[in-house]
């Protein structure tokens, strides 16, 4: 590492004012800075705050916490290759041909999506003159935990980019964005590139053998909406019963669901590994414990209310299911937290998680056309989230207003 630092000291005045490479010094900075702590002190005197927590430092705990899914997503694709292709079927036989099959589709994914929008933000930072901030470290993760494996390359690259041009840099930057930037790429993708993120035939079949006979890559969400439809049998029957003849096994069941064994986009098929990653985000602070319960409270609560009025087999599925079924407990504990996009008040917060998961189920069960209902329901509540915490700051200064004495 003496090695490294003397090189870039070495370099450094080459970047700074009067250098030939003055105008890419803010490039230079931020790898400096991903290397090493800067050298900044402050010049201020007398008494200051000091406090361990700084955006770095933030942004790795978010990354930290992400690793389980992460990990879990990387080996849950070689298996679902495996299932889907007429290989063993035991969760843990083939242990390193699964993983090696997970990792060669999911770690180019992520090195694409760092690239792609690392590139976009030295651009801006040499463009504006001012330091690249660590939240792409977050963002760089995130998106490729939320597209599915088999997502092509070029789609993740352009989605990432849209991304943080579009819901990011146009705001101003980090700090100043209004929409959750993982998951305008998601919704980017799922507009412009339907086929290759949802539908039936997803996640499972990679394309280097024949798919097992009468093996159906469709979702949970799908087979419960698909049930919901023809009325023949409950939604759960439905989820118990799929793919049973191909795999001598059940593949939706509900303790597969939790764990993660399922198809699904790469980090977020596992509930287990999404609480996991809450716990570390709460113990640390970083992460709303508020807009976690909440936002779970909202989705059982609706689902809860759907039973009441069911009509169909969809809308009498048991509250907890939606717990388990695609990415609404990745999307609550790593999405609706995001400090910037979220509400800020301590009401609010509340308010905000609990109509998130209140929508989200909604959207699953009333409109077949966005079976995924916790992206829409993200972006939508991170646009309201502004209102929300002025109604709340308005209704407190009026409470504090009427027990003034003048």
């Amino acid at each position: 590492m003496k090695f490294l630092r003397d090189l870039l000291d070495k370099q450094k005045p080459l970047f700074e004012k009067g250098g030939k490479l003055e105008s890419l010094y803010y490039a230079f900075e931020a790898g400096e800075t991903f290397m090493f702590s800067p050298k900044h002190t402050t010049g201020i005197k007398g008494a200051q705050v000091k406090d361990a927590i700084d955006l770095k430092r933030m942004m790795i705990t978010v990354v930290i916490a992400m690793i389980p899914c992460l990990l879990f997503g990387i080996y849950n694709t070689g298996h679902q290759h495996f299932l889907a292709t007429g290989g063993t079927t035991g969760l843990w036989e083939d242990f390193g041909d699964k993983t090696w099959v997970g990792v060669k589709l999911v770690l180019p994914i992520i090195i694409v999506a760092y690239a792609a929008g690392g590139i976009v933000e030295a651009i801006f930072a040499v463009i504006r003159k001012h330091p690249i901030n660590e939240g792409f470290l977050v963002t760089g993760m995130l998106i490729p935990l939320v597209v599915p494996a088999t997502t092509p390359l070029w789609q993740v690259a352009l989605a990432t980019v849209f991304a943080v041009v579009i819901a990011k840099e146009v705001f101003g930057g980090t700090g100043m964005n209004i929409l959750n930037v993982a998951m305008t790429a998601r919704a980017f993708l799922y507009f412009a590139y339907p086929a290759q993120i949802s539908g039936d035939q997803v996640w499972t079949y990679l394309g280097d053998r024949t798919p097992v006979d009468g093996f159906s890559g469709a979702t949970a969400l799908a087979v419960v909406y698909n049930a919901g439809v023809d009325g023949t049998q409950s939604a759960v029957e439905a989820l118990n019963l799929h793919n049973v003849e191909a795999l001598n096994q059940s593949l939706f069941n509900f303790t597969n669901m939790f764990m993660g064994w399922i198809p699904g986009s790469i980090g977020e098929t596992s509930t287990l590994m999404a609480l996991v990653g809450a716990l570390i985000l709460i113990g640390t602070g970083v992460g709303s414990w508020k807009i976690i319960v909440s936002g779970f409270a909202g989705a059982y609560i609706m689902g809860f209310v759907m039973n009441l009025l069911a009509v169909n087999e969809y809308m009498a599925l048991p509250p907890q299911y939606h717990w388990v079924m695609g990415g609404l407990a990745f999307g609550i504990v790593f999405m609706a937290t995001d400090p910037v996009s979220a509400s800020q008040t301590e009401t609010g917060k509340w308010i905000y998680g609990l109509l998130i998961g209140i929508l989200t189920v909604i959207i699953r069960v009333t409109n077949p056309a966005y079976p995924e209902g916790i992206m829409l329901a993200v972006l939508f509540m991170n646009v309201f989230a502004p209102l929300i915490d002025y109604y709340i700051v308005k209704a407190n200064k009026t409470r504090r207003l009427q027990r003034a004495t003048v």
